[in-house]
């Protein structure tokens, strides 16, 4: 399921650009949740998980600008396509990461292409995502998202920097698989990301966050050495 969210003042365009997203993904055999938004305040106040928004720059009360970056110092991770109808607006976008910007009023052709450009790119990064699967629902969870892994009666807890917790019912060898370099098994029950380790004592992780993971005796030399190698290949 990939969210995606659509913020603009002119409901006439909130309808345009929401009939041209659902008929692309549907061509890619994508299912998409729509989430529309009519200013910068409710968008925030909404804080959805997102992985597409279009924004809309010239909105009355607070601009598309100061609302990307606003969800931007908020951990918004997101892909953002800003709506404009003034190319010169468009140089600002690099400061709130923007993906690309359509000029209105909005053509086929031009929504077409920055698609397959945002979808190549969607592809491109799934690999730094963790597919948690829900019963019928799916959704992409970001590594750098992941403080700590915690499994219970086969049960997967991931304890995620906003203090979120999600759970799925996952064995832990498979989730181990799933995960890259960034992760260390420190415990038969607990899988940590070790960009997010503070320190450690003989029996504890403790991670930036505040939580205290325990680490099994056997497994305490083998999480120096980890780390070791996680800081020479730079990724600190």
């Amino acid at each position: 399921m990939i969210r995606v969210g659509i913020c603009d003042d002119e409901a006439s365009m909130r309808s345009q650009i929401e009939k041209l997203a659902v008929s692309y993904f549907r061509r890619k055999n994508q299912n998409t949740e729509i989430f529309l938004f009519s200013s910068g305040e409710e968008i925030l106040v909404s804080r959805e998980t997102l992985d597409i928004l279009f924004l809309d720059i010239q909105m009355s009360h607070m601009d598309g600008m100061e609302t990307a970056k606003k969800l931007r110092r908020e951990n918004f991770k997101g892909f953002l396509i800003f709506i404009t109808v003034l190319k010169e607006m468009v140089f600002s976008a690099f400061e709130v990461w923007a993906f690309d910007y359509l000029i209105k009023p909005v053509e086929d052709k031009q929504f077409e292409k920055t698609m397959e450009r945002l979808y190549l790119s969607m592809s491109q990064t799934k690999s730094a995502n963790l597919l948690v699967q829900r019963g019928h629902e799916s959704r992409m969870v970001p590594f750098d998202d992941i403080v700590f892994c915690e499994v219970m009666n086969r049960k997967v807890y991931l304890h995620l920097l906003s203090s979120q917790v999600i759970d799925f019912y996952e064995r832990i060898e498979n989730l181990e698989k799933k995960l890259d370099g960034s992760f260390f098994k420190c415990h038969r029950s607990y899988v940590i990301n070790l960009k997010y380790l503070k320190s450690c004592s003989e029996m504890t992780a403790y991670m930036v966050e505040g939580s205290q993971v325990p680490v099994s005796r056997l497994r305490k030399k083998e999480l120096s050495q980890a780390v070791f190698q996680y800081m020479r290949e730079g990724r600190v």
